[in-house]
């Protein structure tokens, strides 16, 4: 199997993971405070990360590397969960997951930025024209709908396509996983210190779901799904692959409307299924 088509199915497979992210948090924010998860999560993958790094006594990162791997650590280990755990708290995880259809395009320009990358004119047309239809839907739903979380669910895109695209830009060199292990031991003393500070009183009234969402969000979004993301980026380039993304808002409805019995609007469909459309067509166009 050629090094194209083994990123793609890591991709896919990162993919799958990211999707359960947004409705485990939403669970997970019911009943814990947004920041304590952010940290939480950071800090549990992170200590799980550091013994990864120590079993396979992997070399440590060149000092050329060290601003690269702190743009991954606040874009996707802080920045990310941070902004959508508050967002959550404002807007249902269904109707955040629309916004997913916006990371392609801040993939793609932050992999021409960062990455070098190339795409040809045509791929931004089919990309922009998606974005237009994601922001025409936020619209829709009227500035009083909850204008606090879009903007945050928006703030969540950039720095999210920032840190997938610096992130793949180091697994070239340095690895997939190992990437996402060094980002998150790199914040992992300030994610400890920041658990403890905003640790509620008592775990006593935490029920079963909201610890599960933790757990999903600990070791599935923040370790897992990223060891096969960055290794897809890198192999496949990171415009490409990063059109797999649109198949997030698939999965991720199904499962609020699964798991959360979150309603799944025929408009958020339609425009998932027109973003999808849309966007996928850029693929072709992405080398």
């Amino acid at each position: 199997m050629d090094r194209t088509a083994t990123g793609w199915i890591n991709g896919f497979i990162g993919v799958v993971v990211f999707s359960g992210s947004l409705p485990a948090t939403r669970v997970a924010v019911m009943q814990f405070d947004p920041v304590f998860l952010t940290v939480a999560r950071a800090a549990i993958a992170g200590a799980l990360a550091l013994c990864l790094l120590v079993i396979f006594r992997e070399r440590r990162p060149a000092r050329g590397d060290i601003a690269s791997l702190v743009v991954v650590s606040l874009g996707v280990v802080v920045g990310f969960p941070l902004l959508t755990a508050l967002a959550l708290q404002h807007v249902t995880s269904a109707h955040s997951i629309v916004f997913i259809g916006l990371l392609p395009l801040a993939t793609a320009i932050f992999g021409v930025i960062r990455g070098g990358e190339r795409p040809k004119p045509a791929f931004w047309f089919f990309s922009l024209l998606g974005s237009a239809l994601v922001a025409g839907f936020a619209l829709s739903q009227g500035l009083t709908a909850s204008p606090v979380g879009d903007t945050l669910m928006l703030a969540a895109i950039i720095v999210c396509g920032l840190g997938y695209a610096e992130g793949a830009r180091l697994s070239r060199t340095l690895g997939g996983w190992q990437v996402i292990c060094w980002a998150l031991v790199l914040s992992l003393p300030v994610m400890i210190g920041l658990m403890f500070l905003t640790m509620p009183p008592t775990f006593a009234n935490i029920e079963a779901p909201a610890w599960l969402g933790l757990g999903y969000v600990s070791l599935f979004s923040m370790l897992i799904g990223f060891v096969f993301w960055y290794r897809g980026l890198a192999q496949g380039g990171i415009a490409a692959v990063g059109q797999l993304q649109l198949l997030q808002p698939f999965f991720g409805l199904a499962l609020a409307a699964t798991l959360l019995h979150e309603p799944v609007t025929s408009l958020m469909l339609a425009v998932t299924v027109a973003v999808i459309l849309c966007v996928a067509g850029a693929r072709k166009f992405a080398r």
